[in-house]
């Protein structure tokens, strides 16, 4: 069964694209530590919704697609502790991170 991402134009969340760049041969370690991150911490945090993990073909991106009830909820996560090692952990193996945080605008589907 394949399962995806549920983007609801009707829901005001916050989205949060985070787009890290990685070299080819830590992509998968940075992949395993965020979904460590995501189990042990993040969807233990007030007003967390899901996170779903993207790897790019070339090996040398890695997007993490997550979305929080609010902005607050988010910005709330940001200054727990816990949360704080896994991102500074995160930090040591991509190059670069990109987080922003978006609204969706629309959505479609077949």
């Amino acid at each position: 069964m394949t399962v995806t991402a549920n983007i609801d134009t009707t829901r005001p969340v916050a989205t949060l694209i985070n787009v890290f760049t990685v070299a080819p041969d830590r992509q998968a370690e940075l992949i395993a530590l965020l979904a460590r991150a995501t189990e042990e911490t993040m969807k233990h945090q007030p007003g967390f919704i899901c996170a779903n993990f993207h790897a790019s073909q070339d090996g040398e991106r890695v997007i993490n697609y997550a979305q929080w009830e609010s902005e607050e909820h988010y910005r709330a996560m940001l200054t727990n502790p816990e949360a704080r090692i896994h991102m500074d952990q995160a930090a040591t193996i991509a190059t670069d991170a990109q987080p922003r945080l978006y609204r969706v605008e629309s959505a479609h589907s077949k």
